[in-house]
């Protein structure tokens, strides 16, 4: 795949078929080196998205850099207009789609408001490790971020600077939801990790039920680095097991594993999730799927600066 780092796809240039121009190759490319080479002795200068890209060893910017677009785009004369830089900073600020397992929007049943409104804020506390902050307010800890929950008017608010500033977040308001009014007993973590093979609903997680993990793989299949930056930006806790994992906690006592295998000759890149036995005391499978879904979505968002 001849795509410059900058996104430029040289599949579809006549420039590369006619031999004129040869692509710059991803930022961790050979053909990057000689390109940068070619152009510093042709022009006396070097591309600075490429050589950006090169330096910080980053293969795709689009795809790969937390701060695209940065200066490098927005002050040179190419590759992307104005505009699209524009909407590019403006809609890497919006929520991913909140998608079920069959691509329709998530609609949150009004009936998990009503659940929770009638729970013990007290006993929630001892089972969950939240904090009730006033009546009828919730206030928990989810990866990197300060939450409530607001029963009165029935939404998530998460603390931005100093002020609480209300989410329209389908997927974690579901999840949340799902927890909180799901959660019945209290169970010692750490002694049994499990995969959805294990759990008692395994048969659910077949076909287009299977943790959605491919464009994990996609993102960070030659970028551990970036995984493990990911990961730890989300407050994740390293574990000793594959080639990287992190243990990552959504809620301050549902721990939820991620496993990261490099590959070889002999095997694929591979990603695979580990849940504490007691996720399923608290979540049904199509709750367990969701819960993967919003990490997993955390961890493609990276490390937002």
């Amino acid at each position: 795949m001849p795509t410059g780092a900058c996104g430029i796809n040289c599949d579809v240039c006549k420039l590369r078929l006619l031999g004129i121009c040869s692509s710059c190759g991803s930022g961790k490319s050979n053909e990057a080196l000689k390109k940068l080479e070619a152009q510093k002795r042709i022009f006396g200068s070097a591309c600075t998205i490429l050589e950006c890209a090169r330096t910080n060893q980053i293969a795709y910017c689009l795809r790969d850099c937390n701060l695209f677009p940065c200066e490098n785009f927005s002050f040179g004369p190419y590759p992307f207009a104005k505009t699209f830089l524009d909407m590019q900073e403006r809609r890497r600020q919006e929520h991913p789609p909140a998608l079920d397992h069959n691509k329709r929007p998530i609609n949150v049943p009004h009936e998990l408001w009503e659940k929770l409104k009638a729970r013990d804020f007290n006993q929630l506390m001892n089972l969950t490790l939240a904090q009730v902050e006033s009546a009828g307010v919730l206030r928990f800890h989810s990866l990197n971020e300060d939450i409530l929950i607001v029963t009165e008017s029935e939404c998530l608010k998460k603390h931005k600077g100093v002020k609480w500033i209300k989410t329209d977040d389908p997927l974690f308001e579901l999840v949340s939801l799902l927890y909180f009014t799901g959660v019945r007993s209290l169970h010692p973590l750490g002694r049994d990790l499990v995969s959805t093979k294990d759990l008692k609903e395994a048969h659910y997680f077949k076909g287009h039920h299977q943790l959605n993990l491919a464009p994990l793989l996609e993102r960070y299949n030659d970028d551990m680095a970036g995984f493990n930056e990911a990961a730890e930006f989300l407050e994740g806790k390293a574990m000793e097991m594959a080639d990287s994992a992190y243990m990552l906690l959504p809620f301050p006592r549902v721990p939820v594993y991620y496993l990261y295998w490099k590959g070889d000759e002999e095997f694929e890149p591979k990603f695979s999730v580990l849940f504490d036995r007691s996720v399923e005391a608290h979540f049904s499978a199509s709750g367990i799927w969701s819960l993967v879904n919003m990490v997993s979505r955390a961890l493609l968002m990276g490390a937002n600066p």
